[in-house]
């Protein structure tokens, strides 16, 4: 099988010169990104690093991250990107837990790697302007070269931290044989073609932007960098680079959609959309086929641990479903209560969402955390930590995490079911709903609404009523908020919602009985 960068030769070999990254103003050629991918190789191994060596990486999406994630997988070194908001706690505990000797950052990032590096020492490659005591990457990575393949398939080739929502975050390495088939079956299940362009702001220390980056290389591609996104910025680049799909998580299309400009851009380059990361509203689905009327719209279902766990190619045909399992993957719901992969759950009945570990996308195992390894690994089987229910047709439905299951007099309730008939009021922006705390029932249902215009609880309440959603189901309390906590990727934090971090005006309707 083929290791990364002989991969990447191939599109290197078979269109040199067509366009295969943009930053800003820089525009390169895969030949030219080929040289300065040369450089950062000879650049690294210069610096000390070998096959098996970790490389931190604190960057945003830019041309410096995406040379910097080819140039390992050439030489083998794992490379292991942080998010550049990252705390100093955050960047030492994975400098020490990935023994990385180097760390690659940038100004933003400036402050918690240089205190990061006092407490866990590394060498620092400082990219772009900006005071450093350490080395300077145009210093180090310059001299552009041809790249030369040392890496075998069978090598490492990043290690993706976790959110660690529930602790310290959790590494998942993952060799370059499980990346190129991910990439592979992310271009079959979203039907890419040669000389496709996305907009890269996916950031790549998340598994969406690594997969966009990956897969457009097996294209001959062309991956345009966004550092952050801004929607003004994203539509202006769709419409100059004639972006032809676009990958994103729910919260992006939604603030596209959202900006003034939206209505005055010229979006017709775009064919394909496809989104992941966390659950999409029946009506974000409707309005996006309403405005970009795609080809194809894929909701994609996985993780950092197995790339594809399931694939739904007619989102708006069946919302809310994630589909069947991906082409390389198998998937079962077991019993939230069971011991074993064989206890499965019926049809229709709510359960834990597991996935075969023989998946040629998955990964081997938590990084030194034996605990997490027990905890979601068993039986050959991948305990994804999602709740979801198979139906009749015999399609995937998500409908949380295992944590966020609110238990509200004695029931099993699931937010995105409640929060999908919310979304479909036409006063509501976004909407989340979490579970608290109640001294009668256990928890309570509570919807978190950001509203598109004025709307009352009581409105919102015979809304829920008149759909049809089962009375136990119904929030039992409405808190209008300015905004919906999220994480950089997307991911809306309901612990954020529970512990109170926000300034609500608390609404509950009338017959908000049990």
């Amino acid at each position: 099988m083929l290791d990364l960068g002989r991969t990447f030769l191939q599109s290197v070999e078979r269109a040199p010169d067509t366009i295969a990254l943009v930053d800003g103003t820089q525009r390169l050629s895969y030949v030219q990104w080929a040289q300065l991918i040369g450089a950062a190789q000879s650049g690294l191994e210069a610096l000390g690093l070998q096959a098996g060596d970790h490389l931190l990486s604190v960057l945003q999406n830019r041309q410096e991250a995406a040379t910097l994630h080819w140039a390992c997988q050439f030489s083998g070194i794992v490379m292991t990107p942080l998010n550049w908001r990252a705390k100093p706690e955050e960047v030492a505990h994975c400098l020490k837990d990935s023994g990385a000797r180097v760390v690659v950052y940038e100004q933003v990032s400036a402050a918690a790697v240089l205190k990061a590096v006092q407490t866990q020492p590394a060498r620092t490659v400082l990219v772009g302007e900006g005071d450093t005591s350490g080395e300077r990457y145009a210093h180090c990575m310059a001299g552009a070269c041809d790249p030369v393949p040392r890496a075998q398939a069978q090598d490492l080739s990043l290690m993706l931290y976790t959110s660690g929502t529930t602790g310290a975050p959790k590494g998942v390495p993952r060799r370059q044989r499980a990346e190129r088939v991910a990439a592979l079956a992310h271009v079959a299940q979203n039907q890419y073609g040669y000389g496709e362009c996305t907009l890269g702001v996916m950031p790549l220390y998340h598994t969406m932007g690594v997969r966009s980056l990956l897969a457009l290389a097996l294209v001959d591609g062309c991956f345009v960098c966004m550092p952050r996104f801004d929607p003004a910025e994203a539509l202006q680049r769709i419409d100059a680079e004639k972006v032809s799909h676009l990958y994103l998580v729910p919260t992006l299309y939604h603030d596209l959609l959202a900006h003034p400009a939206f209505a005055s851009t010229d979006i017709s380059s775009v064919r394909r959309l496809g989104f992941a990361g966390a659950p999409m509203h029946d009506a974000l689905l409707l309005r996006l086929q309403q405005a970009f009327k795609p080809e194809l719209f894929v909701n994609h279902y996985g993780s950092s641990e197995i790339y594809t766990f399931a694939i739904n190619q007619d989102a708006v045909g069946k919302p809310g479903s994630a589909g069947r399992a991906g082409i390389n993957t198998r998937l079962r719901v077991v019993k939230l209560d069971g011991k074993s992969v064989s206890e499965t759950a019926g049809v229709m009945e709510e359960g834990q969402i597991i996935a075969d570990l023989l998946s040629d996308e998955a990964f081997e195992g938590y990084h030194n955390r034996p605990d997490a390894n027990a905890k979601s690994l068993r039986e050959g089987w991948y305990f994804t930590g999602d709740t979801g229910y198979v139906d009749a047709d015999g399609d995937l439905f998500v409908t949380g995490r295992v944590d966020d299951m609110i238990i509200s007099g004695g029931e099993n309730i699931s937010p995105v079911d409640i929060e999908s008939v919310l979304s479909l009021h036409p006063a509501v922006d976004e909407v989340a709903v979490a579970g608290l705390k109640d001294e009668r029932w256990g928890q309570r249902v509570v919807a978190f609404v950001k509203r598109r215009e004025e709307v009352t609880g009581e409105a919102l309440d015979q809304h829920c009523r008149s759909s049809d959603m089962v009375n136990f189901k119904r929030p039992r309390e409405y808190v209008f908020v300015d905004e919906i906590p999220k994480s950089p990727v997307g991911k809306v934090l309901r612990r954020k919602l529970v512990a109170g971090e926000y300034q609500p005006e608390i609404h509950a309707p009338d017959g908000a009985n049990h």
